[in-house]
């Protein structure tokens, strides 16, 4: 891939914060789920010119902005980059910087502090922060209302996705008593013909009633567009071990058909909302960016895009980008020790969109799949090597990110040059 140009204007720079805070005073605010600290700092002496609470309501953050604004406060350093409090913050058009729980948790010995959690002595740390380290901090720069509208449907569909697992999973263990025939019958518990098959087959007296000719006979009915002959369908119900019969097995019926309802409901809301997500890419002014990537589909690439965001100010190398994703590694040297491990602190929702498509993407580009293997001949387990390909490839997004570019295999240098090798060798092996 070619290499972007050195960004000097537009969004491409990277914001940062002016020497002196405006008005000579800087703010934090500890965040909580009921009420929240405010604290207001001099940056001249780091004495405390105010401290106030601020109740988690529209007329307690309305109030909360109009009293850093009479204080001439513009500058406020909080914990998470989202939420109300931080889009009443922006909305006032106060500049907002994040400082990471894991970072906070840290600076508070700089204060001598034993390590208690403390909202006001927090609240004082963020904006004491704020004032000292100016020159490492960056403000917050939001992505589009687009952006973030595609990041929360993304992240309601895999909430979703993990809640269906779990379900399929509790249903697939009742079935093992009930009726272990229905276990591995179809190919997904809970697809389509699955479904349909146990709300109709309940009990293991239903399924006695089935022979392979009426089995036939409801595959077709119910539109069943499987490979698998019924006769074989019907000699795996009779193969497998009987379940509860009569009186006993009507009890448990209950429940599989309370299990059923709610996974079906479960199936149907994430066709929704992935009918939505494919509508929300659609219209996104970097969807051909994403989904120019292998393998990426329409979920997976709005995951991408909507992980990483539109704001490309926020990774100004690529580096900051494979950090914040969790797929560098963390080095830690003191003297000739030298040690080299997980990164733990990162954005898990990130690693999780881009280790999603890595994994995946050797299965048709070339280049992933020859980084992937030679991770693999080095010793490296399976995560560690789709970890190692997921930061390959967030140089290639990155740069096809800030060009504003579609990924190009016949751009791909690497890739091209894999391909060069391997029809040489295949050339002189004929």
């Amino acid at each position: 891939m070619k290499h972007a140009p050195e960004h000097t204007t537009g969004t491409n720079v990277a914001i940062r914060l002016p020497a002196a805070p405006p008005g000579g005073l800087t703010a934090g605010l500890d965040w909580a789920r009921d009420d929240h600290v405010v604290c207001v700092v001099d940056t001249s002496s780091g004495a405390v010119r105010d401290r106030f609470t601020v109740e988690h309501t529209a007329a307690g953050l309305s109030a909360a902005v109009i009293r850093l604004a009479k204080l001439g406060c513009a500058e406020v350093a909080i914990e998470r980059p989202d939420g109300p409090v931080v889009a009443e913050l922006l909305e006032a058009g106060l500049m907002v910087v994040v400082i990471s729980p894991n970072q906070l948790k840290n600076l508070r010995g700089r204060y001598g502090s034993a390590g208690n959690k403390d909202d006001r002595f927090d609240a004082y740390v963020l904006a004491d922060t704020l004032r000292t380290d100016r020159a490492r901090l960056r403000p917050l720069t939001p992505d589009s209302p687009a952006t973030v509208a595609l990041r929360g449907t993304c992240r309601a569909r895999k909430d979703l996705v993990g809640h269906r697992v779990a379900l399929a999973n509790q249903l697939r263990a009742h079935l093992q008593t009930a009726i272990p025939g229905a276990v591995g019958l179809f190919h997904e518990l809970d697809s389509a013909i699955s479904l349909k098959f146990l709300t109709r087959f309940d009990t293991q007296d239903k399924l006695d009633w089935l022979s392979p000719k009426r089995l036939a006979a409801w595959l077709a009915n119910a539109g069943y567009s499987g490979r698998i002959d019924p006769a074989v369908l019907h000699g795996r119900l009779a193969a497998a071990p009987r379940g509860l019969t009569g009186a006993d097995g009507a009890a448990p019926a209950h429940t599989t058909r309370a299990l059923l309802t709610v996974l079906a409901s479960l199936v149907q809301q994430i066709k929704a909302l992935s009918e939505q997500i494919g509508e929300q890419l659609d219209v996104h002014a970097d969807a051909h960016i994403f989904t120019s990537l292998p393998r990426s589909g329409t979920v997976r690439a709005a995951r991408l895009l909507a992980e990483i965001g539109d704001c490309r100010a926020r990774f100004p190398t690529p580096e900051a980008l494979a950090c914040l994703a969790g797929v560098a590694p963390s080095t830690r040297q003191s003297g000739r020790s030298r040690s080299v491990g997980f990164r733990w602190a990162c954005d898990k929702q990130l690693r999780d969109a881009v280790c999603d498509f890595a994994g995946d993407s050797r299965h048709a580009n070339p280049w992933a799949q020859d980084l992937y293997t030679r991770a693999r001949g080095r010793g490296h387990d399976h995560p560690h090597a789709v970890r190692i390909l997921a930061r390959a490839w967030l140089y290639v997004i990155w740069h096809c990110w800030q060009d504003n570019t579609a990924y190009q295999p016949t751009q791909h240098k690497a890739l091209q040059r894999l391909l060069a090798t391997q029809h040489k060798i295949n050339a002189d092996a004929a």
